[in-house]
């Protein structure tokens, strides 16, 4: 697994006023990353010169940074055209890093320094939607599995594209299986209480399994 691109980006308002379609409307957004050339500071809740506009669901300790598999690039190129690296908003668009192979707890090791753990897969918000302007792209990317993940940063640094990412421990839980409980297996008691009190998943996700548990 290593890194192919790095992305970053401000924070811009974007207008596509006069379209007279569903996405017709001004809308505020980090969303639009550009690749980064050289190294660059990676703190505790995400890059420098990395920007989120909404911060109550982007952003923070459990989704320092967002990551993409270019190994998918192909498979939505097919479906929406052009697919440059950062597409999906991510800031890592890493090679060999699918949903079946990466777990939640997962830690690796960057440089000679830097420390990320997976803390959830990445739950596609009504934003990628209105970037694509395709009104049920969300659904899709669920329906595929084709999710992303997100890291939490356990030791900071500087990081840059081309760097190699070293497994230093496995999680429990791949974030394929996660994504199969939390979108098609819902009433999958068992496997909703070990996800529930999982140590190394997001809070965010540890309490959607539990709503699904309190339902049951």
């Amino acid at each position: 697994m290593f890194i192919k691109s790095l992305q970053v980006s401000e924070i811009k308002t974007i207008s596509d006023t006069g379209s007279g379609e569903w996405w017709d409307k001004e809308w505020t957004t980090g969303f639009y990353k550009k690749p980064v050339g050289g190294a660059i500071h990676l703190g505790y809740e995400g890059f420098a010169k990395d920007d989120q506009a909404d911060r109550r669901h982007h952003g923070g300790s459990d989704k320092a940074i967002c990551v993409y598999s270019d190994d998918h690039s192909e498979f939505w190129r097919d479906q929406l055209g052009d697919f440059e690296h950062g597409a999906f908003g991510e800031n890592f668009t890493l090679a060999n890093a699918c949903e079946e192979s990466v777990h939640v707890g997962d830690i690796y090791k960057i440089g000679e320094e830097v420390l990320v753990q997976v803390s959830q897969p990445r739950q596609p918000c009504w934003k990628l939607a209105r970037r694509w302007k395709i009104k049920d792209l969300t659904k899709q990317v669920e329906s595929s599995g084709k999710t992303g993940f997100y890291f939490r940063v356990l030791n900071p640094g500087c990081v840059e594209a081309g760097q190699e990412l070293q497994l230093i421990e496995r999680g429990k839980y791949s974030l394929a299986h996660c994504n199969e409980i939390r979108y098609r297996d819902k009433k999958n008691r068992e496997a909703l209480l070990k996800l529930a009190y999982y140590p190394a998943l997001s809070a965010s996700w540890k309490d959607s399994f539990l709503n699904s548990l309190a339902k049951l």
